[in-house]
């Protein structure tokens, strides 16, 4: 049986998450349902964008993931079922899946029309987990939709590089638990223009030289422990995910702070980076 995975941003305070859950195991017994997040911030597109493209494959080939931000379907907004790098999505058509099908083409993509669809306030148990279900027990896209070619993309995920090929202006696209920064710059894209030339990364008021390999690269082991990089030092890095990331070494929210919070940004704040010849 496939894993059903869950990305919502319902919180857990509420019954939601519940009673998908029971909903699930109602039509499926033997299901496996695996919870990516459900603290998405509300109607965060971006957020949900980011976290599912570097969690769903993690999971094994054939996994139906349902994403329940911005679910409500409206003219813009078909609810679709994607299967991509041998994963099935089912979600709204509002550029959550965009994130992934920009870098390999879907192998299938429907746009749903169930028989006694119920119209309703929430899609995600009346719509997608029937959807899951049926794709669970072996059945086909063709059977609960048509056809579909209007992929929606996330612009936001673009960086975009001067024509001179001297800067890079980027933007924040999620921030996480400890507050580090996630901007939209791959390391992919900072490698092509870069050329290994130096640069200046220019964050508010901050500016970065150099970038790291990991939150300690910025220590100096070999030296004395008194002039070490200590919590609380700002630093940069490409996360796992090839992302670009400002984080602080060590932080924590409660004390030392986070890069987020120490530098004042924001999600969709601007990054620029600028090369020297």
């Amino acid at each position: 049986m496939a894993i059903i995975t869950l990305t919502t941003d319902f919180g857990l305070k509420d019954h939601f998450v519940g009673v998908l859950k029971g909903s699930i195991y109602t039509e499926l017994p033997e299901a496996t349902i695996v919870d990516i997040s459900h603290g998405i911030s509300p109607f965060n597109i971006q957020e949900c964008a980011y976290i599912l493209q570097n969690s769903y494959h993690n999971f094994p080939k054939g996994s139906i993931h349902i994403v329940g931000v911005d679910s409500e379907a409206t003219p813009e907004n078909k609810h679709i079922a994607v299967l991509v790098d041998g994963h099935y999505f089912v979600s709204a058509n509002t550029g959550v899946i965009g994130l992934i099908t920009s870098e390999m083409k879907p192998e299938k993509v429907v746009e749903l029309n169930l028989p006694e669809r119920i119209q309703g306030s929430f899609p995600v148990m009346s719509v997608f987990i029937r959807v899951a279900c049926h794709i669970a027990r072996g059945g086909t896209l063709e059977v609960v939709g048509k056809s579909f070619t209007d992929l929606k993309t996330l612009r936001e995920f673009s960086p975009r590089m001067a024509e001179d090929g001297t800067k890079i202006t980027g933007s924040v696209i999620y921030i996480d638990n400890y507050g580090n920064v996630v901007t939209n710059i791959r390391k992919s894209f900072f490698d092509s223009y870069g050329k290994d030339r130096e640069f200046e990364l220019h964050a508010r008021s901050k500016k970065i030289k150099k970038i790291h390999s990991s939150y300690s690269g910025i220590v100096d082991f070999n030296g004395a422990a008194d002039k070490q990089k200590n919590d609380g030092d700002l630093l940069a890095l490409f996360n796992s995910s090839g992302y670009l990331e400002l984080a602080i070494y060590r932080s924590n929210l409660d004390t030392v702070g986070g890069a987020s919070t120490l530098l004042g940004l924001e999600y969709r704040d601007t990054i620029i980076i600028d090369f020297f010849n």
